[in-house]
Formats: C-alpha cells, sequence, structure tokens
C-alpha cells in the first residue's frame, strides 16, 4: 500500500488554518485558549483556530479575540467550498491553568459554546475546562481529532467515542 506523507502545521495564539488535504494535521497546545476545529464534511475541508480571549476587539490584535477568530475560520472554510449549515464543531482548552486569577479559559469555553449555538453550527463535543494543559491534534478533512492532557511536560492518551459531552481528561475523537 502507498501511504501520502503526512503534513503537521502547528498554530500558536490567534492563528487559524484551513485544509483541504485528508493527509494534513493540525496541532495546537491550549492552556486556557480555546481552539475550535471546524469542518464540512461533505466539502472535505476543515480547519481549526487558536483564540486567547472571549469576545470582540476593534484594534489590530482582534486575531487573539474568539469573535474575530471564528469569523476567520468560517469565511475562510466557505471561501473553500464549505457551507455554514453543514458546518460542524469540536471544541478543546479552556483551562483554569492558574488558581485564584480570573477564569479566562471558562470565558473562553462559555463564549465558544454560546458562538455555536448562536451559529447554528452542530456542536460534537471535545474537551472543555480542567486544570491541566493540553495537546491537540486534528486531521481537518477526516474530522479525527486527539487530544493528549499534558501533566508535569508529559503527554496522557486515552481514547473515547466521537460524540461525547465536555469532560476533563484525554480523548480521542473519530469522525461520526
Amino acid at each position: 500500500m502507498n501511504y501520502a506523507p503526512e503534513t503537521k502545521l502547528h498554530l500558536i495564539q490567534g492563528e487559524h488554518r484551513i485544509v483541504t488535504d485528508p493527509c494534513t494535521v493540525v496541532s495546537t497546545i491550549l492552556g486556557s485558549c480555546v481552539a475550535a476545529c471546524m469542518r464540512d464534511p461533505q466539502a472535505g475541508v476543515g480547519g481549526m483556530n487558536h483564540f486567547l480571549l472571549p469576545g470582540r476587539s476593534d484594534s489590530h490584535e482582534g486575531v487573539q479575540y474568539g469573535a474575530y477568530a471564528m469569523e476567520l475560520l468560517i469565511n475562510g472554510l466557505l471561501q473553500q467550498g464549505a457551507r455554514r449549515d453543514r458546518l460542524e464543531a469540536k471544541l478543546f482548552g479552556g483551562g483554569k491553568m492558574v488558581q485564584g486569577l480570573t477564569d479566562i479559559g471558562r470565558q473562553n469555553a462559555i463564549f465558544a459554546r454560546h458562538f455555536l449555538e448562536h451559529e447554528n453550527i452542530q456542536y460534537l463535543g471535545g474537551s472543555l475546562g480542567g486544570v491541566n494543559a493540553r495537546r491537540v491534534l486534528y486531521w481537518p478533512v477526516s474530522g479525527v481529532a486527539r487530544q493528549q492532557r499534558l501533566i508535569d511536560q508529559s503527554a496522557v492518551f486515552v481514547a473515547e467515542t466521537p460524540r461525547v459531552p465536555d469532560f476533563e481528561g484525554d480523548v480521542e475523537m473519530f469522525a461520526a
């Protein structure tokens, strides 16, 4: 069998990527930030974003804010042939990384869930909250997502089914 080599793209805060190649995986590392993994399964296009803060910003630094990051991701998908009514999403991140301070991770998670609901985008689950950082790997064309919980700079895997409610822990989500 002839396998194509996998292409890996890594996101940092404020970035997003749109992918049409089934051999491409997008990754990011999250603490209190949230990443939305979104795709149109019929169009064969998907992508991921990584935002730092909920809400909107009118400044030039808008890519760090959830509303702007979500719009960039959706518009990028639509430009590649996706249809808004077929979009499905998984959300990751939103951890409480520092005890005793404002829980920005929770605010990010709430924003992301409300955004999907308001935009009528199907939410397939993911992993929001908790107290650990996580590495997320997402194959946008197939919709497969894998999360590694990062504990003391090491990763732990546990596999789960695709349509799971939010929970703290590790999950590997396959396309439905």
